[in-house]
């Protein structure tokens, strides 16, 4: 069985790259009639866009899209998360935890934040449990999931924030170091100013502290630290990397196959890496998969590929998940 537990249906910031991948992915599933390019196939995209724009990403029409590639692709699972930071409920966690009063990285991440921070909490997790029973209908089971970044010292505040909701699962992500947003690209720079091994092992004590917090199910694509591919020496993090793997067991807590940085970062390379991925399977880590997906036409993305990948590691089981509980499932 194939699942995807990793999907987003938008993401800012709302730049010109944004229309064009989101007419892109519109194109897949309903193509421009008129010849690419011409005067003709402009109006038509025009018209497409200003539905997305119009319509917003928590409309029927745009999720039915992802309902489709599921469909298309043999996914039986499909979860939809959003950051946390996409929601005004949470400005005040990310506003003490993040870096938004230096006068170079605070100030662009101060910036970022204003531009991602759209939407209401409330309205996204209604909007998901009303589209539940029509997926059903259809063959596919629909999640409800929130990524939620952790910050050493927050878990109270991150725990009272998710509090009332009725998620299905929350996916624990470390996107920060020392307040600064390492996966960001405008501040990739700040890599120089590191040690890289001092770096990676504060990110991987951070990851550990994520899985005994107690507020996690899965802990999202672990290695992200390599995003721009600022990397030592993998033989330096072997340690590191069986130190987690401990964590998430001891902990009960789970872990995905990512290929976000695959397709979408200079890096290339899933999370976990292969040398990472054997350290998890010996020590006994459930996986889910995941694409990691902002568009509906990366949905399931290299799902074949994962589930073989697991296959051949002698993982016969998935991990799914329903009201926050772990059910595994076969492969």
């Amino acid at each position: 069985m194939k699942v995807d537990y990793h999907i987003h249906l938008e993401e800012g910031p709302y730049s010109f790259s944004f229309l064009e991948k989101s007419l892109q992915a519109i194109e897949r599933f309903e193509p421009n009639k008129e010849l690419r390019h011409s005067k003709d196939w402009l109006y038509e995209s025009i018209e497409k866009i200003n539905r997305r724009l119009a319509e917003g990403e928590l409309s029927k029409w745009w999720l039915d899209l992802y309902l489709q590639e599921a469909l298309n692709k043999g996914i039986k699972e499909v979860g939809i998360v959003d950051h946390l930071y996409r929601f005004k409920e949470t400005e005040a966690y990310f506003r003490r935890f993040m870096d938004v009063s230096s006068s170079e990285t605070g100030v662009k991440q101060a910036e970022w934040l204003e531009k991602v921070m759209v939407r209401n909490l409330d309205e996204f997790v209604c909007f998901i449990h009303s589209q539940k029973e029509a997926w059903k209908a259809k063959g596919v089971q629909l999640k409800l999931g929130i990524e939620a970044d952790y910050f050493v010292g927050g878990e109270a505040e991150l725990k009272s924030l998710l509090a009332g909701y009725d998620f299905d699962y929350v996916i624990g992500s470390v996107h920060f170091h020392q307040g600064w947003g390492f996966d960001n690209p405008q501040l990739q720079e700040k890599f120089r100013e590191h040690d890289l091994i001092q770096l990676y092992e504060g990110h991987f004590e951070t990851v550990k502290m994520a899985a005994k917090s107690g507020l996690f199910d899965f802990i999202a694509h672990l290695d992200n630290m390599k995003v721009f591919n600022h990397r030592p020496n993998e033989g330096s993090l072997l340690g590191m990397y069986t130190g987690v793997a401990k964590a998430l067991v001891e902990n009960n807590v789970g872990t995905e196959i990512n290929p976000g940085l695959y397709y979408r970062y200079p890096v290339k390379e899933m999370c976990p890496s292969p040398q990472f991925f054997d350290v998890l399977v010996k020590e006994g880590v459930c996986f889910t998969m995941s694409s990691d997906s902002h568009f509906p036409n990366d949905l399931g993305i290299y799902s074949d590929q994962i589930k073989t990948m697991l296959m051949e590691k002698g993982i016969t089981e998935i991990a799914t998940f329903e009201k926050r509980k772990r059910v595994m499932k076969p492969l």
